[in-house]
């Protein structure tokens, strides 16, 4: 009796296993066919898309005195079809503040981010990030600001 409880206990483990491992594949499978199938219509759409371009995506301000807040305005240009909007930038701690416009940027149109730098308690080499996010292709854009913070 106790073997055939044991025999019974494994099959039933067994077929979970298997059931399992189906279901994990269905969803690889899945998976890859949603992603071909954006692809496939974000390159359909690409023509009509907004294009992000920035004159620069890097700025060094230099040396700074510490407790010094700097800013520095990137220019951001719409190279596309289609409005571009920025739906959030965000800095890579709480001294880093972006600020970016609302409004839709129309083709052809520029506009600009404002970053601004707080050195209030920091010291030495500082390289901080601002990372863009937009209704582009790809939707994700990284500024980078560099400075040199000298105490006083």
């Amino acid at each position: 009796m106790y073997k055939f409880l044991i025999i019974l206990s494994f099959l039933a483990f067994s077929c979970d296993d298997a059931v399992k491992k189906v279901n994990s594949n269905e969803k690889k499978i899945s998976s890859k066919v949603i992603v071909n199938n954006q692809s496939l219509e974000k390159s359909n759409k690409k023509n009509n898309q907004p294009i992000v371009q920035f004159e620069k995506e890097e700025h060094n301000f230099g040396d700074i005195s510490q407790g010094e807040v700097v800013s520095h305005n990137f220019i951001i240009k719409n190279s596309g079809k289609a409005d571009l909007i920025i739906s959030s930038a965000k800095g890579s701690c709480g001294c880093t503040v972006p600020v970016w416009p609302k409004d839709p940027i129309k083709p052809g149109d520029e506009a600009e981010i404002k970053v601004t730098f707080n050195s209030k308690g920091r010291s030495g080499s500082q390289t901080k990030k601002v990372t863009v996010l937009t209704n582009a292709i790809p939707n994700t854009k990284v500024l980078t600001i560099r400075g040199n913070v000298i105490i006083n």
